[in-house]
């Protein structure tokens, strides 16, 4: 799409201004435990993948995403929303080269497995048997069942995207900007993060008057687009490099207005940093929330340390941007055509 290698892409875009958050940059303390959980799911659940996408999902580190995301979870709090962050990012390698149908009865078996509709343990495709683990996880670890729906929601819109998405993969031509917006905060993944945000602390028990008040829900969808827009920008190198990636913000500026590629860059950073400052603004500005006031204060600063997190993962400890790390789409469509 460039000209350009994707080790002369990573390099020339190395160079231009990135993401900043003033938010604490912190750890979960059972990240090197639920990482060598995450190997040992890889081995026994991943085996439809090839040796090398599973040697290269073991070296990004999947779970360390929620594991930066969520500092003060335990572990068995972790391991929900870590199945949900590494299932969902290589259910998405591994099924990119899908049809609309195939990804709409993809995420209608993944739902039926999250809501317990299908309460079995499925036999084939191991991440299946993932997303089935996942609602006995929530369950053990003792999530509020509103919340869990609440959660398992959001992952619905994720894949709702992914399913959407795909016709514009089929034509290799970015989405019109309206359209790309609204598939883009679904795809991200940010939404079901900040459903889980309640499960921190003792957030859980809040209220819905001020878990569902309209704006913490405004800042959930910002913080969602946010995770989409710091991603486009690091992922951007890959995505231009292979065809089809076309659902990146950068891209689709490029595109939208006919621009140079730094220019589109600078664009997408601006949209990042205008969502980041209207989220700032309504951190700093939280309705009167009466007796749970400070602890919805606390909750608001928790989603700036998840968007910390999950940039640092993005930055620090990931290879999965990396020019030789990327994982390329294994599944075997029976329906989808490139279009262009």
């Amino acid at each position: 799409m460039t000209g350009l290698t994707e080790q002369e892409l990573y390099s020339r875009l190395a160079d231009l201004p990135r993401p900043h958050y003033p938010f604490p940059d912190l750890t979960n303390p059972k990240m090197e435990e639920l990482a060598q959980e995450y190997y040992r799911w890889i081995d026994e659940d991943y085996a439809f993948h090839s040796e090398q996408a599973r040697t290269r999902h073991k070296r990004h580190r999947l779970t360390d995403l929620a594991a930066r995301a969520f500092p003060f979870l335990t572990l068995a709090e972790l391991r929900p929303v870590a199945r949900y962050a590494s299932s969902g990012a290589m259910m998405d390698d591994y099924f990119d080269r899908c049809s609309h149908d195939e990804m709409s009865a993809i995420r209608e078996r993944i739902m039926a497995l999250l809501t317990g509709d299908d309460d079995e343990p499925p036999h084939d495709l191991g991440i299946y048997r993932q997303f089935h683990q996942l609602r006995q996880d929530a369950i053990a670890c003792g999530m509020p069942m509103h919340l869990y729906e609440n959660f398992i929601v959001a992952i619905n819109q994720m894949l709702t995207g992914f399913q959407d998405e795909k016709r514009y993969i089929a034509l290799n031509r970015p989405a019109p900007l309206p359209v790309f917006l609204t598939i883009r905060e679904c795809t991200s993944g940010g939404a079901p993060f900040a459903k889980y945000l309640c499960m921190q602390k003792d957030f859980r028990t809040l209220p819905d008057t001020v878990l569902e008040h309209p704006a913490i829900l405004r800042m959930h969808a910002l913080s969602s687009r946010i995770i989409g827009w710091h991603n486009d920008i690091v992922s951007l190198p890959k995505e231009l490099s292979r065809r089809g990636d076309v659902i990146n913000l950068v891209i689709t500026l490029r595109h939208e207005h006919n621009v140079s590629l730094t220019e589109a860059y600078m664009m997408a950073l601006k949209f990042h940093d205008n969502d980041l400052k209207e989220l700032i603004t309504l951190t700093d500005n939280l309705p009167d929330f009466s007796q749970w006031q400070d602890r919805a204060v606390e909750y608001a600063h928790t989603i700036g340390i998840m968007l910390q997190g999950v940039y640092s993962w993005h930055t620090k400890n990931s290879l999965r941007y990396v020019p030789g790390s990327y994982v390329e789409p294994e599944y075997i469509s029976q329906e989808f055509r490139w279009k262009c």
